[in-house]
């Protein structure tokens, strides 16, 4: 589970911008995923505030595919100068597990900068499921095993293992589908040919307000402030279905200390104003923040706590 607390020891720390001549050309953030979805809006963020930071200019850069692969490669394949970084978000940790052929390693093959933030998700089902609460859901599911379906923007990512954990915990057989980017699920979602779905809380309060889907549930370990009628999993009985996306800022392996404490230090600068915590709140995002190590022992907890469970359930890519 990401850490409830800030982490302070980073976000006091005092900026060291600019040393060394860093950066000396346009520095380039790659968001391995299609523009629109919260990883593209958080590292359209995160650049913003680079390029606030420092005196060259920051530009995002979307290499979607591959669940991620395809744009965590090149980072890990780039020079090692802090001009190509990567928006990595919670799959990087876990893609190992679900590809054992995976050329990369997510810690080994990447150097940690600084982590950024945390988002819960919503469960929601589409209206012409015959369904008001988890209880109706899963006796529905158990009802007709294998004929629900649900939704993620690919796998690895926190939709997926949070639908891979209720069906381990509820003891329900679901079928994942595993879209490329927002839009598409979205669509889908909306038109009823994707039944269910975890999705960030942001995106989905005003699909909720307009009744074009309905809440059953969020994934946080506290009822989240942007609907909090809604019930977390762990209140309605699924003790250990907590899960919470996050993002965090990686560079490629062997960049040098002082590019490294360069970017955290812009990071956590930024991470500190009022403004950006409230930019976060608006996806329904907490503030993290923090040391390199701090993203290191993220990505190694997260990876060891899914891992199992994609071992133990056997989870492949379709």
């Amino acid at each position: 589970m990401i850490p409830r607390r800030a982490l302070l020891a980073g976000l006091m720390a005092t900026p060291a911008l600019a040393q060394g001549g860093y950066p000396n050309q346009t520095i380039r953030v790659v968001v391995p995923y299609v523009p629109g979805g919260t990883t593209d809006l958080v590292g359209r963020m995160v650049a913003e505030a680079l390029a606030d930071r420092l005196p060259r200019p920051v530009v995002v850069e979307n290499r979607g595919g591959a669940s991620g692969i395809i744009g965590s490669e090149a980072v890990a394949r780039a020079a090692p100068d802090g001009h190509m970084l990567l928006l990595c978000a919670s799959a990087h940790a876990v893609l190992p597990e679900l590809y054992p052929n995976l050329s990369w390693d997510p810690l080994t093959d990447f150097t940690p900068i600084a982590p950024v933030a945390a988002t819960p998700y919503m469960l929601v089902v589409h209206p012409s499921l015959p369904v008001q609460s988890l209880a109706d859901l899963v006796a529905l599911a158990r009802a007709q095993p294998g004929r629900l379906n649900f939704a993620s923007t690919g796998m690895g990512t926190a939709q997926h293992l949070a639908g891979e954990q209720l069906k381990r915990l509820a003891g329900i057989d679901l079928l994942h589908v595993s879209y490329r980017g927002s839009g598409a699920v979205r669509a889908d979602l909306l038109t009823g040919r994707i039944n269910l779905m975890f999705e960030n809380v942001a995106l989905t309060t005003g699909m909720v307000q307009r009744g074009e889907v309905r809440a059953i549930a969020v994934t946080s370990p506290s009822r989240t402030p942007l609907a909090p009628e809604l019930p977390t999993l762990a209140e309605l009985g699924y003790a250990g279905a907590e899960i919470e996306g996050w993002f965090g800022l990686l560079a490629p392996p062997r960049t040098p200390t002082e590019v490294v404490a360069t970017l955290n230090a812009a990071v956590n600068d930024w991470l500190r104003q009022p403004a950006a915590a409230q930019k976060l709140a608006g996806l329904g995002a907490r503030v993290l923040g923090g040391t390199p190590g701090d993203l290191a022992t993220i990505i190694r907890s997260e990876r060891q706590r899914w891992g199992s469970i994609i071992r133990d359930a056997n989870i492949r890519p379709e």
